[in-house]
Parts: C-alpha cells; sequence; structure tokens
C-alpha cells in the first residue's frame, strides 16, 4: 500500500481511551449511521474494553453527556446464549490484527469469529465469517444500546428470510426527550431459523416482538458460510429505512461497499496534503481530519424527505439536512475549518440551521436529532452563522439568518417552547450582565443564570459579533447597540480581586448586581466547565479593553505567562502540558492554568499575538500540539464532535481563526515543511516552511506572501479564497 495513502495515515483508534469518546469502527464522510463495537463505555467503544457486547449502527464521535446511541446492535455467535442480557452474552476479542481505518473496521472475537464492518451514508454494512462448517448465528438486539442509553420502547419484526425491521425509541443526548429511531436490516442469503425474545425470554419461531422498555429483540440462524448484514436507519418513517437501504446498497457486496466508502474517504481527506516522513506525523494529522469530517450527520434520507424541529415531514430537494449540532464546542473552530475547505456542505450546514428556525421558531444551541436538549450555556449559535455568513455560504440568505439570529440576541423563547435561547436575556439587556442564579428554572441540562458569569462573556462575544454582520448589511443602529453590548464583559470585572499576585478577574454578580460572596478566581461558581482564570481570555474581540483591566500590555504578557506557565515551556514543553495544564476530562475547575481538554480558552495560546508577543504563541501552540499522539489516548479530552481535532488541524498548518466573525487567521509556527490545502474553488493554500522541526521550539521570524493587504500576523479569508502562498520563515530558540 502506498505510504500517502491518506486511508493507510488515519488510524480510528485515536481517541478511544481516556475519554477522547471517538468511535474506532465505519462511517462514511457525514454519515447517518454507522458501524462500529459497543463495549461497557457510554460512547461505545473504550479500547481497554475486555469484551464487545455488539456492533452497533448510530454513534456520535467525542462527545461528552451519556445517551450516544449505538442502536440496534448485532453480536455474531455459534449459539444461543443462556440470557439475552448484551452485557452477559457479549463475547471477548482480540487486539491482534484489529484494524480500525476509515469506511473499514475488522476485529476477532471467540470462537474464532470474524467481523468486518464498512458503511454507507445511511447504512452500516457488516461481514461476519464463522468457523467453518459451523451455523452462525446473530442477535439483533433492539432493546439496548450504548452503555447508559436507556431505550424507552422497541420493536423488531422478522419480514422474510432475509429482512428484519423495527424501531427504537431512547432517550436524546444530554437533557434531551426519547425520539424514534427505524431500522430496516437485511442479509445476503436467507437464514434457516429464527425467533424473537422479550423481557419474558426466548420465543422460537415467532416473527414479532414489541413493547416498552426492557430486554428485546431477534436471532437469525445460517447454514455454514459468511453473512452480511446491512442496516439502514431513519428518523422518518419504516419506509425511509428501507429505501435508504434499497438506494445505498442493493446490489452490492461487502468488498464493493467497503471499496465505495474508503474511495469516498480518499477523496475527502485528500483536501489537504502534507510534507513529512514521520509515519506518527501523518496519523495524528489525517486522524484529526478524519474525526473533523465524521459531523454533521446527514439527515435527510435518500429520497430527500427529513424530520424536522416541528416534528413534521419536510423535503430537502436538490441539496442535504445536516443534523447533530454540539454549537458551544464547534463554533470555536470546527465550523471555521469546514467552511474552508468544504464550501458545499458549509452552504447546506447553514441551509440546516435556518430549517431549524423555520421550523422550531427559535435558533439551536444543542441539536439533537430534530430536537433542541438545552445542552451548554451562553449563545454559540451566533459567531457559529456569522462565521458562516463571512465565509459566503449564506447567499441569498443573508437577511434570513439576520433576522433569526437578531431574535435570538434580543429575546427569549416563550415558555412553551422547547428551546430556551438566551435564558439570562431579560437580566443581561436591562442591566448588562446575566445574573448568577442556581434556583433559576431550566428547560434541559443547562440555563445561563447557572453560569451567568460565562454567559455574560459568551453573549457579549456574540452580540459583538453581530455586530459585524449588521454593519455589513446596512443594519447600522443594531450594529451601534450590538457594538456596545459587546463590551458588557467590563461590567464583570472586579479590580479589587487578587490571586497568585494578580489583580483584576471577571467575577459572578447576583440578581440584585452584588458581587458574588465568597469568591475565588479558581472555583467553579459562575463559569461554565471552566473558571474566571479560563475564561478572563473570552473576550478577543475586546483586546484593547483586556489590556487596559490587567494594566497594560506587559502586565497582560506577565498573566499569560503565568496561566501557560511560560517559563517551563521554554525548558521543557512536553512535560510541562501534561504535569502543570492537564487534569481529567471532566476536571473543569480549581485551576489557574490553560485547560487544552476543554472549549472555553482554545483560543487562548493566540491572546499573545493579539497583544503584539506573536512569538510567544508559537511556543505555546507547539507544546499543545504534544498531547496529541497515535495511540488510543491520542486526543486531549473529549474530541466534542471534531472541534479538538480541528484545533489541531489548523495549529498544525499554522494559523487559526482565533475572533469570531472576522474572516481573519492569527498566523504561528505551522508542523510541516511544506502543506497545500485544495479549495473546492480550485485554488490551493500553499504553506511552506522549510525550516519547520517539530522538535525544536519554533517562532516565525517572518510570512511573505503576494497579498499586499495582510498584517504580519493575520492571514486574511480573501487571501485563503483566491489561493495563495505562504513562506513562513522560522526561527529556533534555543533552550
Amino acid at each position: 500500500m502506498d505510504a500517502l495513502d491518506a486511508i493507510e495515515s488515519v488510524n480510528t483508534f485515536i481517541g478511544t481511551k481516556d475519554e477522547g469518546n471517538t468511535f474506532p469502527g465505519a462511517s462514511m464522510p457525514f454519515g447517518k449511521a454507522h458501524s462500529s463495537p459497543i463495549g461497557s463505555h457510554y460512547a461505545g467503544y473504550r479500547y481497554d474494553d475486555q469484551q464487545i457486547r455488539g456492533f452497533g449502527h448510530f454513534f456520535l464521535s467525542g462527545a461528552g453527556c451519556w445517551e450516544q446511541g449505538g442502536l440496534v446492535p448485532i453480536l455474531p455467535v455459534t449459539q444461543l446464549p443462556s440470557t439475552f442480557d448484551h452485557k452477559r452474552y457479549a463475547t471477548r476479542y482480540s487486539h491482534d490484527g484489529e484494524i480500525g481505518k476509515p469506511g473499514y473496521y475488522k476485529v476477532k472475537l471467540d470462537r474464532d469469529i470474524t467481523v468486518e464492518c464498512t458503511a454507507t451514508t445511511r447504512a452500516g454494512v457488516e461481514r461476519y465469517t464463522f468457523p467453518a462448517g459451523v451455523n452462525g448465528t446473530l442477535l439483533v438486539n433492539v432493546g439496548q444500546a450504548n452503555d447508559k442509553e436507556p431505550v424507552s420502547a422497541s420493536s423488531i419484526k422478522v419480514i422474510d428470510d432475509r429482512t428484519i425491521t423495527g424501531t427504537v425509541e431512547t432517550q436524546a443526548f444530554c437533557g434531551g426527550r426519547p425520539y424514534i429511531t427505524y431500522f430496516t436490516t437485511r442479509f445476503d442469503r436467507p437464514f434457516r431459523e429464527f425467533g424473537t425474545w422479550t423481557p419474558a425470554g426466548p420465543k422460537p419461531g415467532q416473527r414479532e416482538s414489541a413493547g416498552g422498555a426492557g430486554l428485546r429483540g431477534a436471532w437469525v440462524t445460517f447454514e455454514p458460510g459468511p453473512v452480511t448484514a446491512c442496516t439502514a436507519l431513519s428518523q422518518v418513517d419504516a419506509q425511509g429505512a428501507t429505501t435508504n437501504l434499497d438506494t445505498e446498497t442493493s446490489g452490492k457486496d461487502f468488498d464493493e461497499l467497503r471499496n465505495e466508502a474508503q474511495d469516498a474517504w480518499r477523496k475527502e481527506l485528500c483536501c489537504i496534503e502534507i510534507e513529512t516522513d514521520d509515519w506518527d506525523e501523518r496519523a495524528v494529522f489525517y486522524t484529526a481530519l478524519y474525526h473533523v469530517l465524521l459531523q454533521p450527520l446527514t439527515g435527510s434520507d435518500a429520497d430527500g424527505r427529513y424530520r424536522g424541529f416541528d416534528n413534521r415531514i419536510h423535503e430537502a430537494d436538490g441539496w442535504t439536512y445536516y443534523e447533530y449540532y454540539s454549537l458551544w464546542d464547534t463554533y470555536r473552530a470546527h465550523n471555521q475549518l469546514l467552511a474552508l475547505i468544504r464550501t458545499q456542505r458549509s452552504k447546506d450546514i447553514a441551509r440546516s440551521v435556518l430549517a431549524i428556525h423555520e421550523q422550531g421558531g427559535w435558533l439551536p444551541r444543542w441539536a439533537y436529532a430534530n430536537q433542541e436538549t438545552n445542552c451548554m450555556t451562553g449563545d454559540p449559535v451566533t459567531p457559529f452563522l456569522v462565521d458562516l455568513w463571512r465565509f459566503g455560504h449564506l447567499e441569498g440568505r443573508e437577511e434570513q439568518a439576520y433576522q433569526a439570529l437578531l431574535q435570538n440576541v434580543d429575546g427569549i423563547p416563550p415558555e412553551s417552547s422547547r428551546f430556551q435561547g438566551r435564558s439570562g436575556n431579560p437580566h443581561y439587556l436591562k442591566n448588562g450582565f446575566v445574573q448568577y442564579d442556581k434556583r433559576f428554572p431550566k428547560k434541559g441540562q443547562d440555563t445561563d443564570p447557572h453560569h451567568g458569569a460565562s454567559a455574560t462573556l459568551e453573549y457579549a462575544l456574540a452580540d459583538a459579533t453581530l455586530a459585524i454582520m449588521a454593519d455589513a448589511l446596512g443594519h447600522e443602529e443594531d450594529a451601534e447597540r450590538l457594538r456596545k453590548r459587546g463590551l458588557n464583559h467590563r461590567n464583570l470585572w472586579d479590580h479589587s480581586v487578587t490571586d497568585r499576585g494578580f489583580t483584576g478577574f471577571p467575577r459572578p454578580k447576583l440578581q440584585n448586581g452584588a458581587w458574588l460572596t465568597p469568591f475565588t478566581p479558581q472555583g467553579p461558581d459562575g463559569f461554565h466547565e471552566g473558571t474566571a482564570w479560563q475564561y478572563q481570555w473570552l473576550v478577543q474581540h475586546d483586546v484593547p479593553g483586556l489590556i487596559t483591566a490587567l494594566g497594560g500590555k506587559a502586565a497582560a504578557e506577565a498573566r499569560l505567562d503565568d496561566f501557560f506557565a511560560y517559563a517551563d515551556l521554554l525548558i521543557d514543553p512536553a512535560r510541562t502540558v501534561r504535569e502543570k495544564w492537564v487534569v481529567g476530562p471532566y476536571d473543569y475547575y480549581n485551576q489557574f492554568r490553560y485547560n487544552p481538554n476543554n472549549e472555553p480558552d482554545l483560543h487562548a495560546p493566540w491572546m499573545y499575538a493579539l497583544i503584539g508577543k506573536p512569538e510567544k504563541t508559537s511556543v505555546v501552540v507547539r507544546a499543545a500540539q504534544t498531547l496529541f499522539v497515535n495511540g488510543p489516548a491520542g486526543v486531549t479530552g473529549n474530541d466534542d464532535l471534531g472541534t479538538m481535532s480541528a484545533w489541531y488541524v489548523f495549529s498544525a498548518l499554522g494559523m487559526y481563526p482565533a475572533v469570531p466573525g472576522t474572516g481573519e487567521f492569527v498566523s504561528h509556527a505551522p508542523r510541516y515543511a511544506r502543506a497545500v490545502v485544495h479549495l473546492e474553488n480550485g485554488k490551493d493554500i500553499v504553506i511552506k516552511a522549510e525550516a519547520a522541526d517539530v522538535t525544536k521550539t519554533q517562532v516565525v521570524e517572518r510570512v511573505r506572501s503576494g497579498w499586499l493587504g495582510r498584517a504580519k500576523d493575520r492571514i486574511e479569508l480573501a487571501e485563503l479564497r483566491s489561493g495563495t502562498t505562504l513562506e513562513v520563515d522560522l526561527h529556533t530558540l534555543s533552550n
């Protein structure tokens, strides 16, 4: 195999340990359905699991909540188990010979059973190979899914000697409601025996099982030989699942489907080329790019139908409806990377988010299937959509998007709406900050006043971002008031708070305007998944204001130095980041340093550049990159639907979208001597850094190109889209 084949450069096991929460099985780019093993972890598979419970057909990549799918798991066995609880009938397996590549997964189970997985956009596919001369049985489980994924109702029906259909009602992610998935499973040859099971036990020869929560499924037994099973999903109806199956798998064997999946991935992954002789470097980069290209997921069926946020059936005619939006995460890097390298999909993503508004009445925050979960806080949809506008992906829908965003930033959904929106808006619009109130009622897992300080900072960033769009569209009065609201973060700056020798931090305020007391900048109160130390930097839209609050540029630099343990980074970057930055993936609080495991301060390394110290950005970014390695523990924290991976891709290329809505990328030292980004408009972005050496601490000395309008430390979107060659001169620091 060609060593430069992008398929061979991906290791899908990266992120399957230490709560990276990725899955190793097969998918198509942005696919609705998957085929991947299920173990004892709520995200599906964990590399050090001892057993596999089945091969499920729906997963989220890198999410941090429970209720993550694993629907309709199938497990091959050589005889019926004594119990139909998959926790008890699970089988051991071996990592020897296990393969995880884009569009293909292979593993050997106990009793000499081999399973291979591939996928189409809307179907997961397995080939089960049993020992010679042995009848093979497949257990199709609809009553169970991933660990901690409640199944509240299910049904299964044996249609004929090759086909099974059914439904699974499961709890949506992170505080959502139950929803129904329809499936059709078809085998490439007839089975000779079958039966179903219920909570009461097995029933040989019975074709149907349906009811509420509890053990439920069917088994089918085949004459000796390999069996291929294709399982298509739909949230529309039973016919949708069957149509998806017929459209994408009919007349094709496993090898043909695998080749199609891998060809699709090869085409997607080749959008970026890097020059490196280090195999681990290639694996880390291309696996990160692979994880970026997994989501959002295709929502429309093969016939264009999809279930909207009004629970009605709609049709995407001539475009693809996408769903599953972890916006609190993805607005920070993932969205911009897709907008740059996958323009047509990004246009459909923008159209999909607007469809959510049309059908649901409000814009989403964490949209799962066809419902809003109200997970996380702040206002991520505003920078998300404004960036898509900035990249040109709202063409013809600019005013529609703007009015939806204006409704979102100026209002609040009614009590009858499932959307919670900016629940802190009444107090924010009147007083300039979101109150900290842990008793504030919520519609889902989260609500903004429970994290009033960080919500204020997120609102202000969103307002400042929307002001850019308002100004460009000619809404001058809106732009002016939104710009002023973008400074509301200053209302929470308390110049009396001192910590670690530094004075002045953002501090929560109560309903009556009083400061929260007692308060420590390292504590959890008022900030969502972070502390005042991390959130103080979430003002990249108002760097002059931050510099003033911190006491000047020298004081700002000193605080950043302490935040990153900069002096230690210069001596031993890899050790420093693991000993002084990294804590457990869910230990968000009691911290005063950079948390590379989580999103609120992902942009913080570029704050050095924004205050005029770009060389220090390069030092910090190179150090952070050491957390990404070619192994199961190779993702830092949850990958969060490709967000951490997108961070890595941008950081490796040498540019990062630090300030939403501006279309500007802040430059830093790239990792590779040469990288080429192939844009869909036929233009190329060529990044040359001949002196690049990842074993050394390097900073940017100069960036040269033919673009005359570019500031030294900024790369403009217009330059990138028109095609450009960036020649980066690097300087190596002596330790």
